[in-house]
């Protein structure tokens, strides 16, 4: 399927304190890079480059901030993963001079608290240091944050279960790309309704195939004269 050029700001349609405010986000990516992907055994490679790739659409079709770094780029870790600068050009690439824990560079906390927002969504790999280690800071620094689990990975499911242990007792809040997509859509009344249904069969991929069944039935129906809605 293929996306429309349509793109608008994230619209204000109430919810709950307990949902997180779009207009408040900013989606961390750190070292999403070709060596370290290597090392994960949590989860598919291939599902979590494609849950990464999905948050960077959404985040330049909602006008969402989004803050990149990686880890020794030209070492063994490896490059950042292009696709996340290619969708969303709007993203800001902060390097670091070693730190293994983003949180200890001064650019790149300056470069959150530039954004004035107070929501941070992080993703990572290894989910267990390059997220866990910002992720534990930035809530002590009074942030409100939340892990990407399935944009994230680790070398093993025992580390996986660790750090989602940690993450709870600490008070980051675990979710997965699905449910991030899903919060800070909110609506189907809004311009960007087709875009984002393209993304939830980025993230399901069964559901790409509820959309073609449905588009394949409305045109059926509309050929023959009826009305679907």
């Amino acid at each position: 399927m293929e996306t429309s050029s349509k793109k608008s700001s994230v619209l204000p349609t109430g919810g709950g304190a307990a949902l997180m405010n779009p207009s408040d986000t900013l989606v961390l990516l750190l070292d999403h890079q070709s060596g370290l992907f290597q090392t994960v055994k949590d989860i598919p490679v291939a599902d979590l480059r494609r849950n990464v790739e999905m948050i960077a659409r959404l985040c330049t079709l909602l006008n969402i901030p989004v803050i990149t770094t990686a880890s020794e780029p030209d070492g063994t870790n490896g490059p950042l993963m292009p696709e996340i600068h290619e969708l969303a050009p709007h993203a800001v690439y902060v390097p670091r001079k070693g730190e293994v824990n983003a949180w200890d560079n001064d650019d790149f906390v300056a470069q959150v608290r530039a954004t004035g927002r107070k929501t941070l969504v992080m993703a990572g790999v290894w989910t267990s240091v390059c997220v866990m280690f910002p992720a534990l800071d930035a809530h002590a620094a009074g942030y409100d944050v939340y892990a990407v689990l399935d944009a994230s990975g680790d070398p093993s499911e025992m580390v996986s279960r660790t750090s989602l242990a940690r993450f709870v007792q600490a008070g980051v809040r675990p979710t997965s790309a699905n449910a991030l997509l899903s919060e800070l859509h909110r609506t189907w009344a809004r311009p960007e309704a087709a875009d984002l249904a393209y993304l939830y069969g980025l993230v399901a991929p069964n559901y790409a195939a509820v959309i073609e069944s449905y588009q394949r039935a409305r045109e059926a129906a509309l050929q023959a004269g009826c009305r679907t809605d």
